[in-house]
């Protein structure tokens, strides 16, 4: 029975049980009432399919509450609202039931719901023939949410919502509104405190700051990828040549202004196909209030960013890849979300995505909250987040950040500032699950996953089953930063830093790698990597040639940030285009050459990919040569051996033998020092016969000439 009380309550926005209150409800003496909150409209007609009025509502508040009677039970009727002369016609939000099934609400009840992203937000359809929006939002403590928006004035007390209590949704089917409509809810916590309104967790897109709000869709893209999406898992013996991408700032329009999706599908994939790249990596695209972040401190992890245009666009743009052979591999965050109060922290008053306890609950390297993996719910709310990117937008892969600060629970943290696991470690055996979970679904899925791990964790590219993280490849930063130790160093010095190129061998096939020269490496006063090659600029140009012919030849799959392979001159800004002019110095150009040729030779010479992850893939020639800082090795596949030779000093090296397997005439297949690509053209005139005399344990050698600072690839014909 309603009384007066759960009238008021209604009006003040503070009744937890709205349903139970407006629309049509049987009466203690038999007849039906219908009731409607119409705060912006002065009456309220009662009317049928054909606009026949059945009954005059009764305005039994002063607010805009009203009510009619009816002697039969009443169901499917409209209600026509007038107000100064003006009327419309709309239908009741509270005569509808929720289309939350059984099903639906046990496994969002059990956390284990993977299609999750379909059944909570906001998603335009029809009940009963009747068009509009299905709202739905977890937020089991709080003790009212309403649905606000551009449709209803932004009041919150115009639409609250109805609560499922066995698993903490509240939901609602609005009608008449469709796509393009903006939205917020609006909550109030557990003791009645009225919430900053917050944006929808699962919102498809969302307007730009301040106004942050969600943007109902509908998507009416038409993909064209269906034979790369049914081939597209990837073997680790094949070619993995990776261009990482900040869209906002690879290039831009004269005016300064930001590509779109759609330019950057006409202007960027030709690029990366032209240079032999074979996927593209995004940095995050989830979207993200603050462009500084460069979308590593994510707020709508299922909305693709405002920045370069709609969600459909940026399906286009993936389409596009998959159409030119491109894979494409998106950052994710999974490890932190940022405090802003729109978003996910406290999101219904209490700690829902987030621990309680700031020791568990934040991050403090980077002032944002962390995710509580021991909440079923939370963990639902990721995984399927990963499936609706692989499913939803065609994915190819997943670059989870900061994994290193999921794993363990005193990450930058000192003594007293975290708290241990059960058993007195600082592991974190819940972010450990989740990620072996992840990792099961997405593969499953056809995608793959890489983890961006900086530490010692093992296993981290193992399978499940055996104990491991389950990813499919880990980024080597070991190596990334002993080998750009190294090559900082001036050439009379590295003899004796020597092990920092040798070192990374011993670990080489541990982990499936990937060899990282990320955006990390060309900010924050780093410099470029042109930038940080000792010498004259001759010797920069020649250091950098011989660093990326060393990381080509070397075993590992290969990730180059943009602007690396010409050899941007400044640090990366990403409120800037790369300095593409820079194309028109012979050097840069030369850069750029060299880079299109190494992931030539990469994809096509089955000895530098087959084995990247595989110790059978790889042997030294030559290890121990610190004294001329010289280094030679083998790569293999099953029928094909490359020798690799880098002079990392700038002294042309004659006469300088080394062993090879057998006999024969071997052709230089590159040369870093090459004219071609702005060095001085020290060489063996492209062809050098083996010799029958013994060297490193081998019967044949080759007597070479070896260009200052340069790599040669060799082939035996």
């Amino acid at each position: 029975m309603t009384t007066q009380t759960d009238l008021d309550a209604l009006i003040r926005g503070e009744h937890r049980d709205a349903f139970a209150v407006l629309g049509p409800h049987p009466t203690h003496d038999g007849y039906w009432i219908v009731r409607s909150f119409q705060p912006q409209a002065q009456t309220v007609t009662v009317v049928d399919d054909n606009d026949d009025a059945l009954a005059e509502m009764q305005r039994i508040h002063p607010a805009g509450l009203f009510e009619a009677r009816f002697t039969l039970p009443i169901s499917a009727y409209r209600l026509r609202l007038g107000n100064s002369g003006h009327r419309w016609v709309i239908d009741d939000a509270y005569r509808f039931e929720s289309p939350l099934g059984e099903l639906d609400r046990h496994l969002m009840a059990e956390g284990t719901h993977e299609q999750l992203y379909q059944r909570l937000g906001a998603h335009c359809t029809a009940i009963n023939a009747v068009v509009g929006v299905y709202f739905a939002v977890w937020a089991p403590n709080a003790y009212r949410v309403s649905v606000v928006g551009s449709f209803n004035d932004w009041d919150g007390r115009r639409h609250p919502m109805r609560y499922h209590p066995g698993n903490g949704v509240w939901d609602i089917f609005i009608p008449g509104i469709g796509a393009g409509m903006l939205y917020k809810f609006e909550l109030l916590g557990p003791q009645k405190q009225l919430l900053p309104l917050k944006a929808d967790p699962f919102a498809r897109a969302m307007e730009p700051p301040p106004g942050n709000a969600g943007i109902v869709c509908r998507s009416e893209y038409q993909w064209q990828d269906a034979d790369w999406c049914a081939n597209r898992a990837l073997a680790f013996n094949a070619p993995l040549s990776i261009y990482e991408v900040h869209l906002g700032s690879w290039r831009r329009q004269e005016n300064g202004q930001y590509l779109t999706y759609r330019e950057l599908a006409e202007q960027l994939i030709p690029y990366v196909s032209g240079m032999g790249f074979t996927h593209i990596e995004l940095l995050p695209v989830s979207e993200h209030p603050f462009d500084g972040s460069w979308g590593y401190q994510p707020i709508g992890l299922f909305a693709p960013t405002y920045r370069f245009g709609t969600p459909d666009d940026f399906k286009y743009f993936v389409d596009c890849c998959h159409q030119a052979g491109i894979g494409v591999i998106m950052d994710w965050v999974p490890a932190h979300f940022p405090k802003d109060s729109h978003g996910l922290g406290r999101f219904d008053g209490t700690a829902l995505y987030e621990h309680d306890d700031p020791r568990r609950g934040e991050q403090p390297d980077w002032g944002t909250l962390v995710f509580n993996f021991g909440r079923a719910e939370v963990n639902n709310y990721l995984i399927a987040n990963a499936l609706f990117w692989v499913y939803e937008y065609h994915i190819d892969a997943l670059r989870v950040d900061a994994v290193a600060s999921m794993l363990y629970l005193n990450y930058s943290r000192r003594e007293g500032e975290w708290l241990p696991n059960q058993y007195g470690g600082n592991e974190n055996l819940e972010a450990v699950a989740f990620l072996q979970h992840m990792n099961t679904v997405v593969h499953a899925a056809g995608a793959i996953t890489i983890a961006e791990e900086s530490t010692a964790w093992p296993m981290v590219s193992r399978p499940t089953y055996l104990g491991g993280l389950g990813f499919t490849y880990k980024w080597n930063m070991g190596w990334m930063h002993d080998t750009l130790n190294y090559i900082s160093e001036d050439p009379i010095h590295r003899r004796y830093h020597h092990d920092q190129i040798t070192f990374g061998l011993v670990y080489a096939f541990s982990e499936n790698f990937v060899l990282p020269l990320s955006h990390d490496e060309v900010v924050h006063g780093k410099g470029s990597m042109l930038a940080r090659m000792p010498g004259d600029t001759w010797q920069q140009f020649a250091n950098l040639r011989l660093y990326y012919s060393f990381m080509y030849a070397h075993p590992g799959k290969k990730l180059l940030f943009m602007g690396n392979e010409f050899g941007q001159g400044r640090e990366w800004n990403h409120d800037a285009a790369l300095d593409w002019d820079l194309l028109h110095s012979r050097w840069h150009a030369g850069v750029q050459q060299l880079l299109r040729d190494l992931n030539r030779l990469y994809a096509t010479l089955p000895a530098l990919h087959q084995y990247d992850v595989d110790s059978r893939g790889f042997e030294w020639i030559n290890s121990a040569d610190s004294l001329q800082s010289v280094f030679s090795f083998l790569r293999r596949s099953d029928d094909q051996v490359v020798i690799a030779v880098g002079n990392f000093t700038p002294l042309v090296r004659t006469g300088y033998r080394i062993g090879v397997p057998a006999p024969g005439d071997y052709r230089e297949i590159l040369n870093s020092d090459a004219e071609y690509y702005g060095g001085s053209g020290v060489g063996n005139l492209g062809r050098i016969t083996a010799d029958a005399l013994p060297c490193h344990n081998r019967e044949w050698s080759l007597n070479l000439t070896l260009p200052p600072l340069g790599v040669l690839i060799l082939q035996l014909d």
